[in-house]
C-alpha cells in the first residue's frame, strides 16, 4: 500500500482505539489530534493523513490515534493518557517520540509525565497547561452549539479563530457547505471530549516531564492564547519555543514549515 499507510483497531477492554499509520522507520512517532477527534474519528483516512508526514517516513513509523469509541461522559485527559499508554503497550511499542495538537497536546503532557519511561520526546502544539479563560470561553461556546445541533455556527466559528485571515479569504467560500459535510450522527463523543478539555489542569505534573520537548504556538492564537505556549514553555524545563507570528491556532496547517521543524527537533 501507498507508504505503508494503513488503518488499525486497538481493542481496550470493551471498546476500542483506532488508529492510523504510515512510514517504515524504526522509530516510533505518535501523534495526537485535537477535538475534531471528537466529530470523526482517523478510521479510513490514512491516505488522506499520509502525505503531510512524508518527511518522516524513511526514519520514523507514523502512528495517529483517536480516543475510544464509545467514549463516556467523565472520562478524562488523564484517562485519555492512560489509554494511549496501553494502547502502545498492547501494539508493543515500548518507547516513542509524542506529539499532541490542541487537546492532544494536553493527553500528551499527562502522558510524558505519568509514563516518562515510554516518551522519548515531546511536542506540545497550540496547546495549554490548563482549561484557561480563553479555553473555557471557546469551548464552552461550542458545547451549547453542539448540544443545539448547530453544526454549521460551530464550524464556522471554529475557523474563525483558529486560521489567519489570508487563508479565510479563501476559506470562506466554503461556509455554505458546512451545515451537511462532516456533521456526526450524535454529538455525545464530541461532548465528552470538549468537557473533558474543561477539567484539564497539569501544572502540577508539567515539573516530571524530563525529555526532549518542543512547543510550537501561534502569536495569534484565539482558543488557547499566546500565553499557553510561553505558561509551558516555563514551566518545562529545558523545553524549546516557537511561536509563529501571524499565524493562530491552526498554525500546524498554515506554517509550511511545521513538520520540518519537528523533524529537525526529533532528528537534533
Amino acid at each position: 500500500m501507498l507508504w505503508n499507510a494503513k488503518s488499525e483497531c486497538v481493542e481496550l477492554g470493551g471498546a476500542r482505539m483506532d488508529c492510523v499509520r504510515f512510514g517504515s522507520g524504526g522509530k516510533n512517532l505518535i501523534i495526537l489530534p485535537g477535538l475534531s477527534d471528537g466529530l470523526a474519528s482517523v478510521k479510513g483516512k490514512e491516505l488522506l493523513l499520509a502525505p503531510s508526514y512524508r518527511l518522516f517516513f524513511e526514519r520514523y513509523t507514523v502512528w495517529m490515534f483517536s480516543r475510544r469509541e464509545p467514549l463516556p461522559l467523565g472520562f478524562t485527559i488523564r484517562d485519555m493518557a492512560a489509554d494511549q499508554a496501553e494502547a502502545l503497550r498492547i501494539l508493543g511499542i515500548e518507547r516513542a517520540a509524542v506529539m499532541g495538537v490542541s487537546q492532544g497536546g494536553m493527553i500528551a503532557q499527562i502522558f510524558a509525565a505519568d509514563y516518562p519511561a515510554m516518551t522519548e520526546a515531546l511536542i506540545l502544539a497550540v496547546t495549554a497547561p490548563y482549561a484557561n479563560e480563553t479555553v473555557k470561553e471557546r469551548v464552552g461556546r461550542w458545547i451549547k452549539m453542539a448540544e443545539r445541533g448547530d453544526h454549521k455556527g460551530m464550524m464556522i466559528d471554529t475557523a474563525e479563530n483558529s486560521y489567519s485571515e489570508t487563508y479565510l479569504r479563501k476559506y470562506r467560500k466554503a461556509y455554505p457547505l458546512l451545515g451537511a459535510l462532516g456533521r456526526p450522527k450524535s454529538y455525545e463523543r464530541f461532548l465528552a471530549n470538549a468537557r473533558a478539555i474543561l477539567g484539564f489542569d497539569a501544572r502540577d505534573a508539567l515539573d516530571r516531564i524530563k525529555c526532549p520537548t518542543l512547543i510550537l504556538g501561534g502569536e495569534e492564537d484565539r482558543i488557547v492564547g499566546a500565553e499557553a505556549s510561553r505558561e509551558l514553555h516555563g514551566a518545562i524545563g529545558g523545553s524549546e519555543l516557537f511561536l509563529y507570528p501571524g499565524l493562530g491556532h491552526a498554525a500546524y496547517e498554515e506554517a509550511k514549515d511545521f513538520n520540518t521543524r519537528v523533524y529537525r527537533f526529533l532528528e537534533g
